[in-house]
């Protein structure tokens, strides 16, 4: 039995999302997917779902919703309060929502973004075997409205782990350390510019969504101001540097193809903290 989960308030941002859809890149189609992604795949597992379930991907906050059958859900990612009809449940866990009861997520604390599980997964339109919202290229489902009734698949057949609570740490506020290897066009930039993009910390700004993440701090000067780089394929972390010298992170939605030059890129070990990180919130770049 599957049911469905009305959603009475929606929140500043709110999509389906999976691990995505990797390899069609050739085809003019970015991979997109969930920005955290060990967060969708713990997640799933804490209610029993394959790691690659379609869950919910929620900015902040505040977000509510209400089943129509009971619903074991699990919230991860960032920390803020969570309610069952306004009794406090503990994130990180799996929680047994009863039919018509209101599940409502409060304003993150920590953190950006949380990932709500239900069991059975979300169903929605596939594209290349992903229900992944793909925020740039419009692809997947629609990002979800207030209003809006999700379709939640049948119950899989594996339990509910006998752990249903895992150990996890509250997303750090502080400064965050990125590891980067050297990106293509790394030979662009002069040992100055180089050694400053990994000795000086950057501020997130406001101008960060899941196509990418632009930050402030002291401009990169190129070797050659004035030379033009063709258009060229681009991967999620790719660290481009614009004319203006202020670094921007592709993530998940990133066009699949730049004109910029790519002084780095981070590893894939580092990309889930990226979706944590708040506007304000300063990092900086270690080389590997």
């Amino acid at each position: 039995m599957g049911g469905t989960l009305l959603v009475e308030t929606a929140g500043p941002s709110a999509t389906l999302q999976d691990l995505g859809r990797p390899g069609a890149a050739s085809l003019g189609v970015g991979a997109s997917g969930a920005l955290d992604r060990g967060a969708l795949r713990l997640a799933n597992r804490l209610v029993g779902n394959p790691e690659g379930r379609a869950a919910l991907e929620i900015v902040l906050g505040p977000f509510a919703a209400v089943p129509d059958v009971d619903l074991w859900v699990a919230v991860t990612g960032a920390w803020g309060p969570i309610t069952v009809d306004g009794r406090p449940v503990d994130g990180h866990r799996a929680v047994l929502v009863p039919a018509g009861s209101r599940l409502e997520l409060g304003a993150a604390t920590h953190g950006l973004r949380s990932l709500l599980a239900v069991r059975g997964g979300f169903d929605g339109p596939q594209l290349l075997g992903s229900r992944s919202t793909d925020t740039l290229a419009g692809l997947g489902p629609e990002p979800v409205a207030t209003g809006d009734r999700l379709t939640v698949l049948p119950t899989p057949r594996r339990r509910i782990p006998v752990l249903d609570i895992a150990p996890w740490t509250r997303p750090d506020a502080g400064e965050r350390l990125v590891r980067v290897t050297p990106g293509p066009r790394a030979d662009w930039f002069d040992d100055e510019a180089l050694r400053r993009f990994v000795e000086q910390p950057w501020t997130v700004t406001a101008d960060a969504d899941r196509i990418g993440m632009r930050l402030d701090g002291t401009p990169l000067q190129r070797r050659d101001p004035g030379r033009e780089l063709p258009s060229e394929g681009m991967v999620a972390g790719a660290v481009q540097v614009p004319p203006s010298g202020l670094p921007t992170i592709l993530l998940a939605d990133h066009p699949v193809t730049g004109g910029y030059p790519v002084i780095a890129v981070v590893r894939p070990a580092d990309r889930d903290l990226l979706a944590q990180l708040r506007p304000g919130q300063r990092v900086r770049f270690s080389r590997t």
